[in-house]
């Protein structure tokens, strides 16, 4: 199989896994709240990893330096997708996911300023194309027709989702390069169900299922096994194929989740914000040409 080839489809299983992890993240947050959704799916993800792990039998040759931006990088991970699961909680879906384009900005901003690279001409562009359409899909337009400036709900929390998650892939990249895909994804799954079972314990919120339907609990350890497999197979794609034709269509994800929550929620947006929608997704797809 061509390195094109194979770059183009781990794209395309990270925008499909993350969108539809996403998606179904933000059902069973208004169910059973955005922690209990996170923790168990990221359980199931870390058991099924673990699985493929012994089956292959990777190196686990890990330098020092390296293992202490573990538990970095799983804080930053469930810090992120917390935030994006409180969003989803009490907002609307599309324009959460809308916002939460922004985690490729704050990517490349800190990438910018810590790792020393640099933004070519056209990738600006896609950086003010995703600002200018999340600004867009974030606002309150009936409000602001009565002159009052409101965001909608669910925004600020994305905004801080987006944050924890463009320092996050910085940090992931280095960790990626140095022990390998299917290492990287183990250790840091397990360390964000140690934090989150820390989180448990120091903010006294049960993480138990007791009262939840078994199909509740079956989709969401399927949500987490898909989630596992997006974030394993673009690592692997990162490995040996060309990031700049996987990370934009991976991170075109929300093109998914948003298609999922107006196809079978029914959510509804205004044409301007359908209209940033659109600029953000095209945005993200320019910043990686």
């Amino acid at each position: 199989m061509s390195t094109t080839l194979l770059s183009i489809l781990s794209g395309l299983a990270g925008m499909l896994g993350w969108g539809l992890y996403d998606f179904l993240g933000g059902v069973f947050a208004k169910q059973i709240g955005p922690y209990k959704s996170f923790f168990w799916s990221q359980l199931a993800g870390l058991i099924s990893i673990l699985l493929l792990g012994f089956l292959i039998a990777p190196s686990m040759e890990i330098p020092s330096g390296v293992m202490l931006l573990f538990p970095v990088a799983a804080l930053l991970y469930s810090a992120g997708y917390l935030f994006f699961f409180k969003g989803f909680e009490i907002g609307n879906m599309s324009i959460v996911a809308a916002t939460m384009n922004l985690w490729a900005v704050f990517t490349m901003l800190f990438a910018f300023a810590f790792m020393g690279q640099r933004l070519s001409t056209l990738q600006t562009v896609g950086v003010l194309m995703i600002l200018a359409g999340v600004t867009l899909a974030s606002l309150h337009w009936s409000e602001i027709q009565q002159r009052r400036f409101q965001l909608s709900s669910g925004v600020k929390e994305a905004i801080a989702g987006a944050f924890f998650f463009g320092i996050y892939w910085n940090v992931s990249e280095i960790i990626v390069e140095e022990v390998g895909w299917l290492v990287s994804t183990a250790l840091i799954k397990l360390g964000i169900v140690v934090f989150m079972l820390l989180f448990s314990i120091l903010s006294k919120r049960g993480m138990g299922l007791t009262g939840s339907a078994g199909r509740t609990i079956s989709v969401i350890f399927v949500m987490g096994m898909v989630e596992a497999g997006a974030v394993a197979v673009v690592n692997y794609g990162l490995t040996i194929g060309d990031a700049i034709l996987i990370t934009p269509i991976a991170s075109a994800l929300s093109i998914v989740t948003i298609a999922l929550a107006v196809v079978f929620l029914k959510e509804k947006i205004t044409k301007p914000q359908g209209l940033g929608i659109a600029t953000a997704i095209i945005g993200i797809v320019v910043t990686g040409i």
